[in-house]
């Protein structure tokens, strides 16, 4: 069984990339044990605060789960063409040594997705992404890529993806990652 961490970007209640995530979740099926997560909880990165108290506890808690998982599918938002600050802040902190963790991106399959309201879905925020990934010496994934575009009119009011085409999208995109993940597994 491969297991995957989905990590939402969005602090939003109504984040349409906490929706995608969950809906990845949904279309994992039965050989995929599909994890998620958000942002929440994790602070601004102050390295006084690290020196001074070491990893705050949600960064760790998070750093665990990430460990725990074969890969980690990042559902990121877009702000101003590029990644969303709250997501990046989280990253910098995951990116920091724990005394006792091992680092939690070197070597670890990592996947971008993400959903828009506008036209061009997250393109300009997943390229942004890529320079990010190969510092951290992630294996990025890029047999796939899902940018979905007009999120409004993709998701129900009640967060359910509605649109088939991008479910079918969705589905073979996580599939096509867990394959990437478990082949990676096995080197």
């Amino acid at each position: 069984m491969t297991t995957l961490l989905g990590l939402s970007g969005s602090l939003r209640a109504g984040s349409f990339n906490t929706a995608l995530l969950k809906a990845a979740q949904a279309s994992a099926g039965a050989d995929i044990a599909f994890d998620t997560a958000t942002v929440h909880g994790v602070p601004l990165y102050d390295g006084d605060v690290e020196q001074a108290s070491g990893t705050p506890p949600a960064v760790r808690e998070l750093k665990e789960r990430i460990l725990a998982a074969d890969g980690l599918l990042l559902v990121s938002p877009e702000y101003n063409n590029g990644i969303p600050g709250v997501f990046k802040n989280t990253i910098d902190w995951l990116s920091r040594p724990t005394p006792g963790m091992p680092d939690v991106f070197r070597n670890r399959p990592v996947a971008v997705i993400g959903a828009s309201p506008g036209g061009f879905g997250t393109v300009m925020g997943q390229a942004h992404w890529l320079p990010v990934l190969r510092t951290l010496g992630a294996q990025h994934w890029s047999g796939g890529r899902l940018m979905v575009s007009r999120a409004g009119s993709v998701f129900g009011a009640d967060g359910d993806l509605q649109d088939e085409a991008i479910a079918r999208q969705l589905s073979d995109f996580v599939q096509g990652f867990a394959q990437f993940v478990a082949a990676a597994r096995g080197h």
